[in-house]
């Protein structure tokens, strides 16, 4: 059993539900500053809480420029005071028009967006000139996950230059994301995000030998966030390491986040003659991908999960007595960023163990007020 998770009062919270330890993310909070060498190198991604709580942690600790991936997030952060916002998502359709609503409506708040073609560029512009508002725009590079971006090379340093001639676009600097990059021994992982770093500054000197500007450099996401950390040139994004799950723990050893939310379970039946036992955190309760085990029950880690329904998941039980019906366990979710976001409010546990207050996982809804 994790420490950190015995609640003294635990007994109080309906389950399921989402825990969050406040001094972990504190903690958490202080060893991403100390990996980046400071807390302006920072650019923390908040998908992964969603909370305007954490984003003050944070602003307090130093860091000043957020990134997000929906206008709903970017609105929190507007809400938060932020100074420095990248929302690193393409925007088409009507979240051209929401993203410049956005701008006019927290000018407190330099807001940026990536682009990856010269029709989403032009729609950003069009926007921009019809508001009377100018835009930093990042090129969105594509490093090999093939998801969204352009391939460093000629036509992504071209498409830099469109950018900056487009009336009301400010060409920002370049970020890319390397979601690719997951490989468990860390030489491999290093030598892959080092190629990674080297594909985008190099297209980010050849963008300023041609006579432009592309001093921003964001690049990462946690997985390589200690190997982007040694190039002292680049803002560094991850978001999953300031809650950190089961998925990262297993898989990237050399990472020293705490844990920092569970998900607080109960035993609603047991079947002593199949060595099975049935808790409340169905699908709907965790995050449902990847596609290995949904999270690891940290009393029982040797459980094996048999399936899981909407309310419902089954485990197997063979080298340990089975636990009572109505016994409280916490699962640790394999992906807490999806976990998150399936919940309308967190459970705060302080260094002592005791629930004091709940968080509100705002920036779970796809629209705030804009």
């Amino acid at each position: 059993m994790i420490t950190q998770f015995i609640i003294s009062n635990g007994d109080k919270i309906p389950s399921p539900a989402l825990i969050f330890n406040e001094q972990a993310i504190k903690s958490n909070i202080s060893k991403a500053i100390e990996t980046a060498g400071g807390p302006t190198r920072l650019r923390p991604h908040v998908k992964t809480h969603k909370t305007r709580e954490i984003v003050k942690m944070q602003q307090e600790s130093g860091i000043s420029k957020f990134k997000c991936a929906t206008i709903a997030e970017a609105e929190m952060l507007g809400l938060c005071g932020a100074e420095d916002v990248l929302l690193a998502y393409p925007l088409v359709g009507p979240n051209v028009d929401r993203f410049i609503e956005l701008v006019k409506s927290f000018t407190e708040t330099e807001f940026s967006v990536v682009a990856e073609s010269r029709r989403g560029a032009e729609l950003l512009s069009a926007a921009a000139a019809d508001s009377g508002v100018e835009i930093p725009v990042y090129l969105d590079l594509d490093p090999g996950l093939h998801r969204t971006g352009i391939e460093p090379g000629n036509s992504a340093i071209e498409l830099y230059k469109y950018i900056s001639k487009l009336p009301y676009l400010k060409a920002a600097g370049i970020h890319c994301y390397d979601g690719h990059i997951h490989q468990s021994e860390l030489s491999v992982r290093a030598a892959a995000a080092n190629e990674c770093y080297q594909a985008s500054l190099s297209v980010q000197h050849k963008i300023e030998e041609s006579g432009m500007k592309a001093e921003n450099l964001v690049i990462g996401g946690t997985p390589a966030f200690q190997i982007y950390a040694q190039f002292p040139d680049v803002q560094l994004s991850p978001g999953t390491c300031f809650l950190n799950d089961w998925d990262y723990a297993k898989n990237y050893k050399d990472m020293q986040f705490d844990f920092a939310a569970v998900v607080l379970t109960r035993v609603i039946s047991v079947h002593p003659e199949q060595s099975c036992f049935t808790i409340d955190t169905g699908c709907k309760a965790i995050a449902s991908d990847p596609d290995s085990a949904r999270g690891l029950i940290l009393e029982l880690p040797d459980a094996q999960p048999l399936y899981q329904n909407e309310e419902h998941w089954v485990f197997k039980l063979i080298t340990n007595e089975l636990p009572e019906e109505g016994q409280i366990l916490h699962v640790l979710p394999t992906h807490i960023c999806p976990t998150s976001a399936l919940y309308s409010q967190a459970h705060i546990i302080n260094s002592k163990g005791d629930w004091y207050t709940n968080w509100k996982i705002e920036a779970r809804n796809r629209r705030l007020s804009i």
